[in-house]
């Protein structure tokens, strides 16, 4: 009995073994996924703009089989330029779908981002990277190769105008204007832009370039501008002529397209011509050094319509023999020699010269050839002067004072009438020689630009003494300016007994005539002075231009433009201090 019981349960654990193995068997089978297998749609494609937004390129692949809903699988899409093992790869994520595609904008940036020229084919890796949603269970797949070409994606240029008329007067106003669209749809990096230009069916073999950097789409020209890219094109001043403008855009890896041309013809101008005056008076004279048009004065241009680009002028002191030049430009390229009034460009043309030292007005003409040599003087006529409307009784009562190349300083009694400065013993006959008379005047206040033989200046209305100075330094502007010369005060802390820099209290010059002022003053060692020409701060003022100098008994160079104080001498003693607005220097003498 015994025996059967433990067979009975030997049994029984036997049938129980046998079915729990079974239920282990049938069990689902939870896999970890596999590597998909990617495919393309193309094996090599070479797009085109026009296929910016279309699909070029499709990829798909086999299902990974991860035991979670298809829907949250995570592919990653990889891109690198064969051979890199995609160590400089570019990657598009994609979600719960086996199929990506890239448009032609998207695969043309990836190719310009990795610096590619343009129409040549590369070959691109492809390969897609699957996992879960929390990127777990990471498996690559196959690599797929395709060839891949970039295109160039032009800007497109417009202009305002077909056709220009460029005037000299008008350089300023505003002639056309481009813009252009951008360059490189999709690409991210910076694009530079440039305009190139060149004259019509040259094809651009060497165009001149205007840069602008990235991110500006437009530019607006002058008239003096365009007319500058006509004479660059080789379009003669005075000729009409087409000029093709281009967009060349450029990427931050060099990648380069152009747009199409846009056509502008062009009536063109001559421009302003500069002139100069080398000669061997040039060191003597502090206006560089001798025989050098780089540093040579400036001839001042006749603005008047039938002058510009003929007549120029210069008021200058000239040592007894000297001798000079006139070039076109700062170069010996164009230059002019001359006698008996008439200029030459030939090889072997004598120097213009002068005999005896003095001021003189050099006057010539490009278009004649013609000049004239003569006093350089400028004195007040009108009936708010002494000499009237008579200009023979300008000189030498009225005269003013030659500061300068190219720069009077007057002091004089005016009524309240009208007024002009003038060069000659005679009125301008209305033409243009160079031997004619140049007279001044404005119809603007002191600081204005003044014309020549053209409108008066405005009315005195309180007469009285004034100082006006002719201004033609700046030979792009002559201009006049005009102030009170009732009085002249020494201010500053360097007078003994005086209040320091009180223009109340200040003491006053007297006034010599012929521009000069007098004062005899104790003046203290190692102090400052200055000249006002009122009792308060804001007159017409003269400050030091000798670079700080203390001598005594020597001119001291001035100026009214801003600058340093005067230095008073090195011993404090008596002395006579000469203001001279004429020559423009004072003197301290003891």
């Amino acid at each position: 009995m015994k025996k059967i019981i433990s067979v009975f349960l030997l049994c029984t654990i036997t049938v129980f073994m046998f079915t729990a193995c079974t239920k282990v068997k049938d069990l689902p089978f939870y896999a970890n996924g596999y590597a998909v297998t990617l495919s393309s749609s193309v094996t090599s494609i070479a797009p085109a703009p026009a296929d910016s937004l279309n699909s070029v390129v499709s990829f798909t692949w086999t299902n990974p089989r991860y035991a979670s809903d298809s829907s949250t699988y995570k592919y990653i899409l990889e891109i690198d330029s064969a051979g890199r093992n995609f160590s400089n790869e570019i990657t598009k994520i994609v979600t719960g779908t086996l199929t990506t595609s890239l448009t032609g904008k998207e695969l043309n940036a990836i190719l310009l981002g990795y610096g590619f020229s343009l129409g040549t084919a590369y070959n691109l890796d492809f390969r897609i990277t699957s996992s879960y949603s929390n990127n777990n269970e990471q498996y690559t797949s196959n690599i797929v190769n395709v060839m891949v070409t970039p295109y160039g994606d032009s800007s497109v240029l417009t202009a305002s105008a077909t056709s220009v008329t460029c005037e000299l007067n008008s350089a300023s106003s505003n002639s056309v204007d481009f813009s252009w669209t951008s360059s490189f749809n999709g690409y991210t990096g910076a694009v530079s832009y440039t305009l190139q230009y060149d004259s019509a069916g040259k094809n651009f073999v060497a165009p001149t370039e205007i840069a602008y950097g990235s991110s500006i789409y437009k530019k607006s020209f002058t008239q003096g501008e365009i007319n500058e890219t006509a004479l660059n094109s080789k379009i003669p001043g005075g000729n009409s002529g087409t000029v093709e403008y281009r967009i060349k855009a450029t990427t931050a890896l060099g990648a380069t397209v152009y747009s199409s041309p846009v056509l502008l013809t062009i009536q063109s101008y001559l421009p302003l011509l500069r002139f100069y005056m080398p000669g061997g008076y040039q060191s003597a004279t502090g206006n560089g050094s001798d025989w050098t048009p780089g540093n040579a004065p400036e001839f001042v241009r006749d603005l008047r319509a039938d002058a510009l680009n003929d007549l120029y002028y210069m008021y200058i002191y000239l040592p007894a023999n000297a001798e000079f030049k006139i070039t076109q430009g700062r170069s010996w390229d164009i230059n002019y020699g001359g006698s008996g009034g008439t200029l030459s460009t030939a090889g072997g043309t004598p120097n213009l010269k002068v005999g005896a030292s003095g001021v003189y007005r050099i006057t010539f003409s490009r278009k004649t050839l013609k000049y004239d040599i003569r006093e350089g003087r400028m004195g007040f006529v009108g009936g708010a002067t002494g000499a009237g409307w008579n200009p023979p009784n300008v000189f030498p009562n009225y005269a003013m004072g030659n500061a300068a190349t190219n720069l009077f300083v007057g002091i004089t009694d005016l009524a309240t009438d009208g007024w002009k400065l003038i060069d000659n013993n005679q009125w301008n006959n209305g033409g243009y020689a160079v031997d004619n008379t140049m007279s001044y005047g404005s119809t603007g206040s002191s600081g204005s630009t003044m014309e020549i033989n053209g409108a008066n200046f405005p009315n005195i209305t309180t007469a009285g003494k004034y100082r006006v100075i002719w201004d033609g330094r700046n030979t792009d502007n002559i201009t006049y300016q005009m102030s009170p010369a009732t009085e002249m005060r020494v201010v500053g802390d360097g007078m003994q007994g005086v209040n320091a820099w009180d223009p109340g209290s200040s003491p006053q010059m007297t006034y010599l005539g012929s521009g000069k002022w007098q004062a005899t003053l104790t003046l203290i060692a190692g102090k400052d002075i200055k000249f006002l020409a009122g009792n308060a701060w804001g007159a017409f003022d003269y400050e030091d231009n000798s670079g700080g100098s203390t001598a005594t008994g020597t001119p001291r160079k001035i100026k009214w433009e801003g600058g340093n104080n005067f230095k008073t001498p090195d011993t404090t003693a008596s002395y006579t201090i000469t203001l001279d607005e004429y020559s423009q220097t004072v003197t301290i003498a003891p």
